[in-house]
């Protein structure tokens, strides 16, 4: 046995079912599923079920602990010699393992993540939130990516680590906000090599519209103080970014009542921002509606985030 997977699940049974359709087309089969039900009230048992004729998969029902520590639960019950974790709102190409195998045959790679990308069939609001998440524009630009603003940290949407990186560091210490990246942080601290596997990539659902967004983003700008908690030195300045944005947001209509000379360079920049938004979308995206909604989602994600970071900020101090 290869791999592990590890998916805690959480009231999701739809996405449980996508998720595990997608595994059962993996052209390459030396894998077992672990799907880890962390006190749900819609269990996703019965879809379970169905697919244990095409997958080796096991079903386990806990009490309510958070996703980090239920995937220390399906890492402690793991057989592979490689744990791959998934949320369960992703789906899986079917070449995924395949990227995984070339990449660990030819470098020592004891942890690795892999990008998230938007299926065809995801509705044109799920497209304009994945351009948000993904463009250097907006977030994107600070989440670790291959092109980015700091150093690769995965995600646990999208994350594999060898059996001995959990042996040697116990796995995830805090349960949510941030506890992938604090675990990420703490892997590449122990010495192990950490690296992006570009073709490992999944299709990530995430949000269904834009309320469920600002809360999502809301809850990141959050993590990232909670991060500071654990590993000092680990907020830098482009982490205050949506902050800046956030903060030069709300002085627009502030400046045009006082009437301050900056309300002109204010508004012109902000427009500039938002057309960049709008063609980065529409070039990437190909669809003129996504191209409007880039600018929504943008502004959304930034907005949330700085208010998160904010909050947590001030509520830690």
């Amino acid at each position: 046995m290869r791999y592990s997977i590890i998916i805690p699940v959480y009231n999701r049974p739809n996405e449980i079912d996508e998720l595990l359709l997608s595994l059962t087309e993996q052209s390459y089969k030396s894998f077992e599923v672990i799907i880890v039900e962390d006190g749900s009230v819609q269990k996703c048992n019965d879809i379970v079920e169905r697919y244990k004729k095409y997958l080796d998969i096991k079903y386990y029902f806990k009490e309510n602990s958070g996703q980090g520590f239920s995937r220390n639960y399906g890492f402690e019950r793991a057989q592979g010699d490689y744990f791959v974790v998934f949320d369960s709102d992703c789906i899986i190409p079917s070449h995924y393992f395949e990227a995984v195998n070339s990449a660990l045959e030819t470098s020592n790679i004891d942890c690795w993540g892999g990008p998230d990308k938007a299926k065809i069939s995801f509705s044109v609001i799920q497209k304009a939130i994945n351009f948000s998440m993904t463009s250097f524009l907006t977030t994107g630009g600070i989440r670790g990516r291959g092109k980015s603003l700091e150093s690769f940290l995965p995600r646990s949407f999208n994350m594999g680590i060898s059996k001995e990186v959990f042996e040697k560091t116990g796995g995830y210490e805090i349960t949510r906000m941030g506890e992938d990246l604090e675990f990420s942080i703490r892997i590449k601290k122990a010495g192990y090599h950490v690296d992006l596997i570009e073709d490992a990539f999944v299709y990530h659902k995430r949000r269904t519209n834009l309320l469920q967004f600002f809360k999502q983003l809301h809850f990141f700008g959050r993590a990232r103080i909670n991060i500071g908690r654990f590993h000092s030195g680990e907020i830098k300045f482009v982490h205050c970014a949506p902050l800046l944005f956030l903060l030069g947001l709300i002085f627009i209509p502030i400046s045009f009542f006082i009437n301050s000379p900056l309300f002109t360079a204010l508004l012109l920049t902000y427009c500039f921002y938002a057309f960049c938004l709008f063609l980065s979308a529409l070039i990437t995206e190909k669809n003129l509606i996504i191209g409007f909604l880039g600018i929504i989602t943008g502004f959304t994600q930034l907005s949330a985030y700085g208010i998160g970071f904010l909050h947590e900020w001030l509520r830690k101090n």
